[in-house]
């Protein structure tokens, strides 16, 4: 990205305009399942790995864990441009690697041969990958290595880290759910449930029932995806948005309303869980991406094949 040899421009897809489209970038770990040949690379080396993917290239990788929320962003873009031909504001989907673009070739082949629409495959061979993301517009960056999430998340770019799982793959149209606090909000009521208690945090949110919660490190992300909703009536959209919080509804989830009632963001469907297990309702949903902040929740999803994003909160 830095070295113009080192992106690669996808002439099959008509380039988007970063400042009007809603950018997310994707490491090959994170839309394919690269899980042998990254545990090739850990155990043989960088050279074993790249004579491997240069004997394979024609051979497509299967799909990873972001691999349904990607195809269904696409078709998002399709019915969009039905309606507003001209329309700029759209996902604009970028493979972000540390592959050298020579054994980069299999990540350009599998994309093809699965028709996604990536605009730009950028490989970079800087240690901290991450510093290109701004430059490139990127509103959401999704990895399957931590240490390049919380360089984003420090970087202000909306990140969550992938697992590689079993997915389900869900049909259309694209479903994304969130977490309230430490993902869509700030983790200060979080933080007072870790001091105080469960009876101190309910104080603190009575209290502060009038106040708008601080920003979380995905509402960036969900404001964009926000405004793409509201070009559609909500039985025609092809983007549905949940909030699935811990919270309960009666004690706390009258801030959590509000607050997203003075963002402006229209929320489709909300659950105030009361601390019960998420998996239930989640494979209700059949979301093609859930984030949240905490490791059991992200457990449970996968429990049930929904595709899920790690948003973590200690950096």
């Amino acid at each position: 990205m830095a070295e113009p040899e080192s992106t690669v421009i996808n002439t099959d897809v008509k380039q988007k305009d970063p400042s009007k489209a809603l950018v997310i970038a994707v490491t090959t770990r994170a839309i394919f399942n690269l899980e042998e040949e990254h545990k090739l690379y850990l155990e043989k080396g960088k050279e074993e790995y790249t004579r491997h993917q240069q004997a394979n290239q024609d051979k497509p990788l299967p799909p990873g864990t972001a691999f349904a929320f990607i195809q269904a962003a696409q078709y998002v873009n399709e019915k969009i441009l039905e309606s507003t031909p001209a329309e700029k504001d759209l996902f604009d989907i970028l493979v972000l690697s540390n592959n050298s673009p020579e054994s980069g070739v299999r990540i350009i082949n599998s994309a093809k041969h699965y028709g996604l629409e990536i605009s730009k495959f950028c490989f970079v061979s800087d240690e901290d990958s991450t510093q290109y993301l701004k430059s490139h517009g990127v509103k959401l960056f999704l990895s399957a290595d931590r240490t390049d999430v919380c360089n984003a998340l420090r970087r202000g770019v909306s990140a969550a880290l992938i697992f590689q799982q079993e997915v389900q793959a869900p049909s259309t149209p694209l479903r994304v759910v969130f977490d309230g606090d430490a993902v869509l909000f700030s983790d200060e009521t979080d933080k007072v449930f870790r001091e105080q208690g469960l009876e101190g945090a309910m104080q603190y949110e009575r209290a502060m029932e009038a106040v708008p919660m601080g920003e979380g490190p995905l509402k960036a992300f969900a404001m964009h995806l926000g405004k793409m909703r509201k070009k559609f009536s909500q039985e025609k959209s092809p983007i549905r948005t949940y909030l699935v919080t811990a919270r309960s509804g009666r004690d706390m989830g009258i801030r959590a309303i509000k607050t997203l009632r003075e963002w402006g963001l229209a929320i489709d469907e909300a659950f105030f869980m009361d601390g019960a297990p998420k998996g239930p309702i989640l494979a209700q949903i059949q979301p093609h991406i859930f984030f949240d902040d905490g490791l059991h929740n992200i457990q449970g999803a996968q429990n049930v094949g929904v595709p899920s994003a790690w948003v973590p909160s200690c950096c």
